[in-house]
């Protein structure tokens, strides 16, 4: 996987860098190694808003994209969330691509065509 942090209204620490890479380093079980994944950390500048940290991510995965978008008072909170967002979404994404490969196997081992296709 290829993770790329970089930051939005802020300098990225080394410690943020490394907070991010360590817990998105789940990801990289998940995808494959040409899976290019960018995080983009943020201080939203409005004083009416509490949950001022965001970090966002896209993943661009073969085929799709995913993206998700968490913010909270703490960047590692949000960091945390995040983590969880893409993890899910890479679960049900890769579920779902297997599922289909099941079901197709499924009819052709059976001897039955698909419905589409002619004689």
């Amino acid at each position: 996987m290829q993770l790329h942090v970089k930051g939005k209204n802020l300098e990225v620490s080394d410690s943020i860098r490394r907070y991010a890479e360590r817990k998105l380093a789940k990801l990289d079980r998940k995808v494959h190694e040409l899976t290019v994944v960018e995080v983009e950390l943020a201080v939203e500048r409005n004083p009416s808003v509490a949950a001022n940290q965001v970090a966002e991510a896209t993943v661009w995965l073969k085929g799709h994209t995913l993206r998700a978008r968490e913010s909270s008072r703490d960047m590692k909170a949000s960091i945390d969330e995040l983590t969880e967002k893409l993890l899910r979404q890479v679960t049900d994404e890769r579920d779902k691509r297997t599922a289909r490969r099941r079901a197709g196997s499924k009819q052709t081992q059976n001897g039955d065509l698909p419905p589409d296709l002619p004689l």
